[in-house]
């Protein structure tokens, strides 16, 4: 074999298996709103700790994927998307280069202030399930989009609250889990036919616009959401009452989800609420630990990292203890808006005018290491995505993705 031959067969394996493992790492799954695990923490690592002065390399845009709020999910090799298109919610499924596999009608979209599609499709294997701002809970055939079964939320007696539901649903084994509201506030079906497993009882209070967080303590599995009446905490199995707090209750909107870390629930909202921590215990109490208001969240949401929270505080992002809730420092970074997490550092989406942001971070301190801006109009709510190699950013009708990996 020559020697030319040789160099040119060397240079075409390493481009093959760079080429494979770009391609595995971009099809790498966020089934759900906030990750695997739910806690807006990617799996991702050999990423990009500074961006060039340009920002990351734009790979593809998806436009007109209709009016909304919601972010990606990714399961199956396909990016699934919703937004509001005239009158109707609609479903967007994408291939791992952005373009267009199908798309359906989900539900109507509704007469709500700031139109717009809300929560998340969630994805279980080939299924995926989107709970709509109008209370239609959907279950759908991830490679056609064909309905597989349907549930309206008023079939528990619930109704959503001002703005709509905005709830992603939460896959729990063979359970799917969604927040009607009412004197059934959370309820269990099965997930493969819509079918009533358990109602929770005890209390009764309007859904808000969070999503429920599963989590283990005391080796039982519990399910915590928060409501118009405050947070409350059931067991995953049955929906029994563990415990509630009325913090946050009759607040104008409660709209992040809690987080759960080291026996510790954190709860943040906005509208001049700020935060509270909670310790649980074993036997089902739950002591409140600390309130702060130096995280007044309104829908941007928070990460908790080696013991420390960093979330949106309205003006930007504040880091705080979570044992004690002592303040360590604010930053105004972009402004406000939503975070999520990715091999040792924070990804930022502002807001306001497109602007997103890498940032390092530590609970001494975080520094910008570089910015990129995508175009729209009006608030953007959705949260920044990182997976697989890629940065997705959702801004009013266009879809962005970002390669952020590390050359």
């Amino acid at each position: 074999m020559s020697t030319r031959f040789a160099r040119w067969s060397l240079v075409l394996s390493i481009a093959l298996v760079t080429t494979h493992a770009f391609n595995a790492m971009a099809q790498a799954d966020w089934p759900s709103f906030r990750g695997p695990d739910h806690d807006g923490k990617s799996p991702d690592t050999g990423l990009l700790k500074e961006w060039p002065a340009e920002g990351p390399k734009l790979l593809w845009r998806a436009p007109d994927i209709g009016k909304g709020y919601s972010s990606v999910s990714i399961g199956g090799g396909a990016i699934f998307i919703t937004g509001d298109v005239g009158d109707k919610l609609v479903i967007f499924a994408l291939d791992m280069d952005g373009k267009l596999k199908w798309k359906k009608d989900a539900a109507p979209a509704g007469a709500l202030d700031r139109p717009g599609s809300r929560g998340n499709v969630t994805l279980d294997g080939d299924t995926g399930f989107l709970l709509s701002g109008t209370g239609i809970l959907s279950s759908f055939d991830a490679k056609s989009g064909d309905v597989k079964w349907s549930k309206k939320m008023e079939e528990f007696g619930g109704a959503p609250s001002n703005w709509g539901y905005a709830e992603s649903p939460l896959i729990a084994g063979d359970r799917l889990v969604v927040k009607p509201g009412g004197a059934k506030c959370i309820v269990a079906l099965e997930k493969a036919t819509g079918k009533p497993i358990w109602a929770s009882q005890g209390f009764s209070a309007a859904p808000e616009y969070g999503s429920c967080l599963p989590f283990t303590f005391d080796n039982v599995p519990m399910i915590v959401t928060g409501t118009n009446a405050g947070l409350v905490c059931v067991k995953a199995q049955t929906g029994e009452l563990v415990w509630s707090n009325p913090f946050s209750a009759k607040n104008t909107a409660n709209c992040p989800t809690p987080a759960f870390s080291d026996g510790y629930v954190f709860w943040a909202n906005g509208y001049g609420r700020g935060g509270i921590c909670l310790k649980l215990e074993p036997g089902g109490k739950a002591t409140e630990a600390w309130k702060t208001s130096e995280m007044v969240c309104h829908h941007g949401g928070y990460i908790i990292d080696k013991g420390y929270i960093y979330g949106d505080n309205g003006k930007g992002i504040s880091c705080l203890d979570l044992k004690t809730g002592e303040l360590k420092w604010k930053d105004p970074a972009v402004g406000k808006g939503s975070l999520c997490w990715a091999d040792g550092m924070l990804y930022l989406f502002s807001e306001k005018n497109g602007q997103g942001a890498l940032a390092a971070y530590s609970p001494a301190g975080m520094q910008i290491k570089g910015q990129v801006k995508v175009d729209g109009t009006g608030p953007s709510w959705a949260h920044p995505v990182v997976i697989g190699g890629r940065l997705y950013l959702r801004y009013d009708t266009t879809l962005y993705c970002f390669d952020i990996r590390a050359k």
